[in-house]
């Protein structure tokens, strides 16, 4: 039988939030070295062609199974995410009555402003970037359903929901404006912008679906 393999996958605290309410099951990620369209409709990287279908659209299934770097289908995704490692510090606490102690706390689980964040600061505690977090430390375990390629700016609000995204109560409706309809491109925009990324440039994207496994 051969193993699971398993790679690092870094998300900001709301998207942790979200995968833990269960709202997030898909992510997008651009492409490093982007896919061009040749004179003859095939989908090529570099000077890789991948050919192209029988209805003129790229194909990506060869593309993602060799050169997806999050996996295929079945392999996992273990999330690192901003930390504060407690060993030592003397305020490792007990989750459950008769669990053991806690040795890392999660700035997910604990908003700028909150009571917890408060006391943080009152301990000294300093969090550490996700990208230093080690594997001992993942709470999160993804399994990867779907791997795909597809453009930025094919989204529908469908998919930005399962990104994670929610429209707040006030605008779920259509008789206020904007509404949700207004509310999920612009959202999406302005978090894919947030990250480094380029909305206009509607760079090729990794889209990687999956479901949350105990680690």
């Amino acid at each position: 039988m051969s193993q699971i393999k398993e790679r690092p996958i870094l998300f900001s605290a709301p998207m942790v939030r979200a995968i833990l309410d269960g709202r997030k099951t898909v992510t997008r990620r651009a492409i490093k070295v982007q896919p061009h369209i040749d004179a003859s409709g095939n989908f090529c990287v570099g000077s890789s062609n991948y050919g192209q279908d029988g209805y003129g659209k790229p194909v990506t299934k060869h593309f993602v199974n060799g050169c997806c770097p999050y996996g295929k289908p079945g392999d996992r995704l273990w999330v690192r995410e901003t930390f504060i490692d407690l060993r030592g510090t003397g305020v490792e606490h007990h989750p459950a009555p008769d669990g053991p102690l806690q040795r890392y706390a999660y700035a997910a689980d604990c908003r700028p402003g909150s009571h917890s964040d408060e006391a943080r600061k009152d301990f000294g505690l300093k969090y550490k970037p996700s990208i230093h977090m080690p594997r001992a430390a993942c709470r999160i375990l993804l399994e990867i359903t779907e791997v795909r390629v597809e453009r930025l700016q094919d989204i529908s609000r469908a998919d930005i929901r399962a990104e994670g995204l929610q429209c707040p109560p006030e605008l779920a409706s259509d008789d206020v404006s904007p509404n949700y309809r207004d509310w999920y491109p612009a959202a999406w925009r302005e978090l894919w912008d947030s990250t480094g990324g380029n909305w206009d440039s509607n760079p090729w994207v990794w889209v990687v679906e999956f479901k949350r496994v105990m680690p």
